[in-house]
């Protein structure tokens, strides 16, 4: 770390003041003394534990890595990335399509084109090419855009999907406000149609948890399902039990957010009552790219586990999920994703070989996961800090300019 750069206790402390909290009330929304945050801020005590950091994270309202400073630089591949989101956020800044005239309506791509590109989108998503979405995303919102101003109603769904997608990449490269935009986008969009709503609805609770919300997140998303549940409909098939399970599992996990154990239980049961129903949904029966079914409900009972600070549950849970026979079935995405939230739970639990398993495991199933999201930078940055680790966790840390 450079002289210049100030060290984390003084990055705490300048946050705290940002965020006008006195260190009494810092340290009473964490559980601590006022003692033990001015030791922090004066760098008379370390901050090593990853769980410590997360939690003055959550409550500063930051991404870990914005008190980690220099001990996480981004690697080339982040950088590239931070361009990227630079460009995804000139595409939400446009409000061209609002404004212009008949005649550049005229040249809106064909739907039939666009169903194609979205679709593509979401296939890119689910393989975690998450540089090669970044470069594609901001025409495809332009386009869908004006699409939606020339074609009505006819385009809606493809504009809600576009801007699913640019949440969905957005929350997990750990820009959350933007995040939580182009979901609240979607949901104007969807407006007086239940299922676009629904849909809407996912992207928004994960941004609202990303962005330590778990309340209206978890508001969010029972309102969507309970819209959109079999006896809330008067008649007819209902072919989107798999929304309706994906947003119980959004609100199972936003109430292990706010620390409801019994609330995120009997959620995930209900999603995996439907789940006993849908089964695995596969791409063909999908037609919201939810990945809903019982492998995603066992890895939902991980990630609130884990969210809850049981790292034992966690890990017992763990087992099952990895032994089921859909789980090497699953995109890329859905289960480097989720083995990171595996290995956060053996950090729990007081394991950081597993954890260190997990992470490269996950690196290996989709390295885009694991390079360009904070939290994995996060966690490798405690592995690394807790004393030696092994040769494959120290070559993942040196690739990601934590070695």
């Amino acid at each position: 770390m450079t002289s210049r750069e100030p060290p984390i206790g003084r990055r705490v402390a300048r946050l705290r003041v940002r965020r006008r909290m006195t260190q009494q009330m810092l340290a009473d929304r964490l559980g601590k003394s006022k003692s033990w945050v001015d030791k922090v801020e004066r760098g008379v005590r370390a901050l090593d534990r990853y769980t410590v950091i997360q939690d003055l994270a959550a409550v500063l309202r930051v991404d870990p890595v914005a008190l980690l400073g220099r001990d996480a630089l981004p690697s080339q591949a982040a950088r590239a990335a931070a361009q990227g989101v630079d460009g995804l956020r000139a595409a939400l800044d446009r409000y061209d399509t609002a404004l212009t005239g008949p005649q550049a309506r005229q040249a809106a791509p064909p739907v039939g084109e666009l169903d194609q590109r979205v679709r593509h989108a979401w296939l890119t998503y689910q393989h975690a090419d998450y540089p090669q979405l970044l470069r594609v995303l901001p025409e495809l919102l332009g386009d869908t855009q004006h699409a939606h101003s020339t074609h009505g109603d006819g385009a809606a769904e493809l504009l809600v999907q576009a801007y699913r997608i640019t949440s969905s990449v957005l929350v997990k490269l750990g820009v959350g406000d933007l995040g939580w935009l182009a979901a609240d986008r979607a949901m104007s969009v969807a407006a007086g149609n239940p299922l676009l709503v629904a849909a809407a609805a996912v992207p928004l609770g994960q941004a609202l948890r990303a962005l330590h919300r778990p309340r209206p997140a978890l508001a969010v998303t029972i309102a969507a399902a309970h819209r959109i549940a079999p006896e809330a409909r008067r008649a007819g098939p209902f072919p989107d039990l798999p929304l309706h399970g994906t947003l119980l599992v959004q609100a199972a996990l936003a109430a292990a957010g706010a620390g409801d154990e019994r609330g995120a239980a009997e959620l995930v049961d209900q999603a995996a009552r439907i789940a006993d129903k849908t089964g695995e949904t596969g791409e063909d029966h999908d037609r919201h790219w939810t990945g809903f079914g019982p492998t995603a409900v066992r890895m939902a009972r991980v990630a609130a586990a884990v969210e809850l600070g049981n790292g034992g549950e966690a890990v017992f849970l763990h087992e099952r999920v990895v032994g089921a026979d859909h789980w090497r079935r699953l995109p890329a995405e859905h289960r480097a994703a989720y083995l990171l939230d595996a290995s956060c739970g053996h950090l729990r639990a007081g394991d950081p070989l597993a954890a260190g398993r997990a992470l490269v495991d996950a690196d290996r199933t989709a390295p885009a996961e694991v390079r360009l999201r904070p939290v994995a930078r996060t966690l490798l940055t405690d592995l690394t800090r807790r004393g030696p680790v092994p040769a494959d966790v120290a070559r993942l840390a040196a690739a990601l300019g934590l070695g």
